[in-house]
């Protein structure tokens, strides 16, 4: 556990500091886009910032691979030579594929393709979804059906990640519960497993996300003084899911009890849950557009966290949204697994907190309608009131007849019924005075 969280504080600092450093350069140059329709700061900010996190990753792993001949728990995570280097191949194509977006904004078909090839390049190299749940527990091994189904599940996920990248600290705190949630859970799966060596790829990958997002955070926080981009947000999609089919890969069925096998799929549901939203808002978002004719990945701003801003939260209101549902969503399948294997209680009482926490997401996320239906009735009899108030001090004026103000109408006032045939209240305006 020591190691983890050195590396994960060395992938920390880094990405402090690269991010101060990012958000310098980028003022100092202007290396900043303009302000587009659908953006929802109002000043222009530096997004390079998945540059900064980008180098922490790197840097961390440099550590590790330094220090792993001091310390033989790490030979597990480099006793495959190519793994390591496809997933540091990988993330580099994605974090020049990003900025590249950033500063130039790129075809939507260039970024998808790179974003295949980088994926590719993780499968090709043993990071692979090795067994599916269906119709009972079968190995795929390394066939091609193993690794277009990898190769997608990649993809999915760095685009889930990328559609809900609109908020100041919205990805960074994301990922940071959800791999510090992942991280746990494959912590504790190894130590079953293998009692006398904790180490293992999977949980290296989510501490060192964890790490760069608690880098990053302070500059990415509202009001942000630096964005991540695509480059960060894609590298953390690509991140999380090379984390999740690491350990799933790990596990042959043919060598493990029913018990076992069930936990080592959970890392497939929790990266999955944790996305709910985002890969509702991704669905969502390519179904409206391609109905309406244009490109899937075309930006508008129709996601998710602008109807939230649409509903009434504030910006850091609709973040905290987010976090309880990642949250909820991440700890509930943890417990599925911990509380059965570490307490012996049933897994239904996992559920129920499950469904508890999403009822209490769904409360916060639909409060600001409450809020607005009472105040919208609070609004609406204060006028009412004041309308009659003012028609009774007009001499000569039934205080069932509206009030009209000076200039709007000359001549005598007419009776509700003949300015507004339709007119169901005594206080409806006339027309002339109607905007």
């Amino acid at each position: 556990m020591t190691l983890f969280v050195v590396l994960a504080l060395v992938a920390a600092i880094v990405s402090y500091f690269g991010s101060i450093a990012v958000w310098k350069i980028g003022l100092k140059y202007r290396l900043y886009p303009k302000i587009r329709e659908r953006d929802v700061h109002t000043r222009p900010t530096p997004r390079l910032g998945g540059i900064a996190m980008y180098v922490g990753f790197v840097a961390a792993i440099g550590v590790a691979w330094v220090v792993s001949a001091r310390f033989p728990l790490l030979d597990v995570v480099f006793d495959d030579r190519w793994q390591v280097p496809a997933i540091l191949l990988a993330a580099t194509l994605i974090v020049v594929l990003g900025v590249a977006d950033d500063l130039w904004d790129l075809d939507w078909t260039a970024k998808l393709a790179g974003q295949f090839i980088a994926a590719g390049i993780i499968a090709w190299q043993g990071v692979s979804i090795l067994s599916l749940p269906i119709a009972g527990f079968k190995v795929i091994g390394s066939s091609l059906f193993s690794v277009i189904i990898t190769v997608f599940a990649i993809v999915l996920v760095m685009n889930a990640m990328n559609f809900i990248d609109g908020l100041d600290g919205l990805v960074a705190g994301v990922s940071l519960i959800a791999n510090g949630v992942f991280f746990v859970y494959t912590y504790l799966l190894v130590q079953q497993s293998s009692p006398t060596n904790y180490m293992n790829l999977a949980s290296l990958l989510a501490a060192l996300v964890v790490g760069v997002c608690i880098g990053f955070l302070p500059l990415n926080w509202h009001p942000a003084k630096l964005f991540m981009g695509d480059a960060g947000s894609l590298l953390l999609g690509l991140l999380m899911a090379t984390s999740a089919i690491a350990v799933t890969g790990q596990i042959d069925p043919a060598t493990v009890g029913q018990n076992q096998l069930v936990a080592a799929f959970i890392p497939i549901v929790i990266p999955f849950a944790v996305l709910v939203i985002p890969l509702l808002d991704f669905g969502l978002a390519v179904v409206r557009r391609m109905g309406a004719g244009r490109s899937p990945f075309s930006a508008d701003r129709k996601h998710l966290h602008h109807r939230l801003l649409d509903m009434g939260h504030s910006s850091l209101g609709a973040v905290l949204i987010f976090y309880a549902w990642t949250a909820v969503a991440s700890i509930g399948c943890l417990l599925t697994y911990v509380l059965p294997v570490y307490f012996g209680v049933d897994d239904w009482v996992a559920f129920v907190i499950l469904g508890l926490g999403f009822v209490v997401c769904a409360v916060l996320t639909l409060a600001p309608l409450g809020k607005r239906r009472h105040w919208f009735t609070g609004w609406t009899s204060f006028r009412r009131a004041r309308i009659v108030e003012s028609t009774a001090d007009v001499e000569g004026v039934d205080e069932t007849t509206p009030a009209v103000p000076a200039g709007e109408r000359t001549g005598p006032v007419p009776a509700a019924s003949e300015a507004d045939p339709d007119a169901s209240t005594p206080i409806s305006a006339p027309p002339a005075t109607r905007r």
